[in-house]
This record gives structure tokens, C-alpha cells and sequence, in this order.
């Protein structure tokens, strides 16, 4: 499913990051899905299908879009992020999900840090004022990864879903585009 070549030390040359395309579909579905199997940071426990996928990059556009990042001497896609609509009301249309995954065997390599960049910069040409998102609290990595970014947690959710038969707690975090809210 996933080539396992990698290098801890990969640094951002080694990688890019770009728009998702519909032929990255299966690549996409199948990194969310090993998501899903771990258990760390969605709900969802059937797995999506490229079709499902492509349909997220196709109607993403401008406002809502998926990034890829590939490994640069490859092309291979390692991870993927989006920014989903947080509420279809029209009060909250300057506020984005945003959901970021990476391939387990690239983690702790900056690529999260590269498409949460992307994120923001999109977020900021859209006219989005803010960011959010809901991170189960055991998973820390994207917590800190957030909070690097200036997100920051405005609470926790008790007993917000039930995974696996078990209530998870998540923590909200937010993060303000200056430009947007001028």
C-alpha cells in the first residue's frame, strides 16, 4: 500500500506540495484511511473510497481545497490536508475545518508543517477570519502542531463521539487570519 522508503531527515527540498489533482484520489483515501485505522484522529471507521475522494477535490475549488505533498523525486504522495466548511449557514462562511494527514512512515519530517503553511495562506487569499478544528486530546503531535501555527485551544469537548464503543474528548482549536477580519 505505501512505499516504505523514507528519511527522518527530509528536509523541505525534498518534498512539494501542491493542489490535489482527481487522479490523487486512491493515494488520498488510502492515507486517510490508515488514519482511520489507527484510531488518533477521526471518528470515521469505514473507509473512504477514491470516489469519495475525488469528489471532495472536485468540489473543493478555490474555497475548499485539498493539497497534496509529494515526494519531489517521485511524485508518491506522502500526506494531504483540506479546508472543509465549518457550517453551511452563510454567518459562518469565513470559517474553515481544516483536517491534515500524514503517512505514518513520513511524520515528524515537517510535511505537516508544509501543507498546515498551505492552509493558512489559501485561507488568507480566500478571505477566511478564521481557522478551527477538533483534535482527539491524547493526540498530541497535531496539538503541538497547531499551536505552532498560532492556533490556539479554546476548549475541550467532553464525551464528543464514541469511538470503538469508548467516548472521546476533543480539543478545539482556532486560529484567527488577520487579513480576513480587517
Amino acid at each position: 500500500m505505501f512505499d516504505r522508503v523514507h528519511n527522518r531527515n527530509m528536509r523541505k527540498s525534498q518534498f512539494e506540495i501542491r493542489r490535489a489533482k482527481a487522479e490523487d484520489a486512491t493515494d488520498v483515501a488510502a492515507i486517510y484511511n490508515q488514519g482511520i485505522d489507527e484510531r488518533l484522529a477521526t471518528f470515521n471507521t469505514e473507509y473512504v473510497t477514491a470516489e469519495e475522494i475525488h469528489e471532495k477535490i472536485a468540489k473543493g475549488g478555490d474555497k475548499h481545497p485539498v493539497f497534496v505533498a509529494t515526494l519531489t523525486n517521485s511524485n508518491h504522495i506522502v500526506g494531504w490536508a483540506s479546508i472543509s466548511p465549518y457550517s453551511t449557514r452563510a454567518c459562518y462562511a469565513g470559517i474553515g475545518e481544516v483536517s491534515i494527514y500524514v503517512q505514518k512512515e513520513y511524520r515528524g519530517q515537517g510535511i505537516g508543517k508544509a501543507l498546515l503553511q498551505s492552509l493558512i495562506d489559501v485561507a488568507a487569499q480566500q478571505g477566511y477570519w478564521k481557522l478551527m478544528g477538533r483534535i482527539f486530546v491524547f493526540n498530541q503531535a497535531s496539538r503541538t502542531l497547531c499551536k505552532g501555527f498560532g492556533f490556539r485551544e479554546v476548549g475541550v469537548h467532553e464525551k464528543h463521539g464514541k469511538l470503538d464503543g469508548k467516548w472521546i474528548d476533543v480539543v478545539e482549536v482556532e486560529r484567527l487570519i488577520p487579513r480576513g477580519i480587517i
